[in-house]
């Protein structure tokens, strides 16, 4: 089958690799589709390695076809699926954990079913498991016009929550008012400090970090819960620990790629029984901004480094 390897330099390279092999309790699925995340970005530059098991190369979502269930499943041959993968997902075949796969959203095409399961799954474990969101909380949602911004966001204003988010250019800016999102703020033009001063949040998911982490952490809302799962903008900066321990703040670190296979299966599940019928009658939905098919995937890598995006970039496979 054909696959998109990393060489030597970090670049993406159409290669003929063997097909995988299912395993005991695994879905071979014959993939159509196979939407690009950031970590995509950092494994080629080789900051984020794939974890212990799992192929390769990049792809850490994808829908297509069940081609071969294990034995007692509830797929059978040719359902449409979606799966969360530890990696591989840029190739025409993958072997996943039966767990870690999904019936694809009804109503919804392969490429929209292909840009779903990490970003809405890692909203979900975060807002719902990580930080106990509730109606009426204040939500700070960084990114907001990424394909991850634009899946929080969704799943926060369904909860009933207040949204403030930050974007970089008027277009996103207006994007994200019409998905709903109350609070917007041009990280290039406005003052953010501000807008949480006016705002304090009760929730923050956070992928910049950088050297403003310290000063826009203590103003958090009382018992505030500070998600980060990245550090886009830097991994160091200073904070006011007694602000932190004066408003009971908290900091928590969390990605969905290092979890168990296990916790990933309860998260899926959760998200399914929760908001499949949200997808099925286009309360949410999966935001598309462009398609491009499999070999040009360091064409899709290009989008996203110059944050050209306002929503996901998707590989057609077939």
């Amino acid at each position: 089958m054909n696959a998109m390897l990393i060489d030597a330099g970090g670049r993406l390279a159409k290669t003929v690799v063997p097909d995988p092999v299912r395993r005991e309790g695994e879905v071979l699925i014959e993939v159509h589709a196979a939407a690009v995340n950031r970590a995509d970005l950092m494994q080629c530059d080789g900051n984020y390695p794939p974890p212990p098991g799992w192929p390769e190369w990049p792809g850490l979502e994808v829908a297509g076809i069940v081609l071969e269930p294990p034995d007692s499943s509830r797929f059978r041959p040719g359902d449409r699926v979606c799966a969360l993968l530890g990696g591989g997902g840029y190739a025409e075949k993958i072997a996943v954990p039966e767990g870690m796969v999904l019936p694809a959203p009804d109503g919804l095409s392969m490429e929209e079913a292909a840009a779903v399961p990490e970003v809405f799954a890692t909203s979900y474990l975060n807002f719902v498991i990580e930080a106990g969101m509730k109606a009426g909380d204040t939500v700070f949602v960084q990114a907001g016009a990424s394909g991850l911004g634009i899946a929080a966001i969704q799943l926060a204003k369904c909860a009933g929550c207040q949204v403030v988010t930050t974007v970089g250019t008027p277009e996103k800016a207006a994007f994200v008012r019409a998905l709903g999102a109350d609070v917007v703020v041009n990280h290039r033009t406005d003052d953010l400090g501000a807008a949480l001063d006016a705002n304090p949040p009760d929730i923050v998911l956070d992928c910049v970090g950088g050297s403003e982490f310290g000063a826009l952490f203590t103003k958090m809302a009382m018992r505030g819960r500070w998600i980060q799962i990245a550090a886009l903008g830097g991994a160091r900066s200073e904070i006011s620990l007694d602000t932190v321990f004066r408003k009971n703040l908290r900091l928590i670190g969390s990605t969905l790629r290092s979890r168990t296979n296990e916790m990933k299966r309860e998260v899926l599940r959760s998200l399914e029984r929760e908001y499949w019928p949200k997808f099925a009658s286009g309360a949410i939905r999966p935001v598309i901004f462009r398609v491009l098919p499999l070999e040009e995937a360091a064409g899709a890598h290009g989008i996203l480094r110059r944050r050209e995006n306002i929503g996901k970039v998707v590989l057609r496979v077939r």
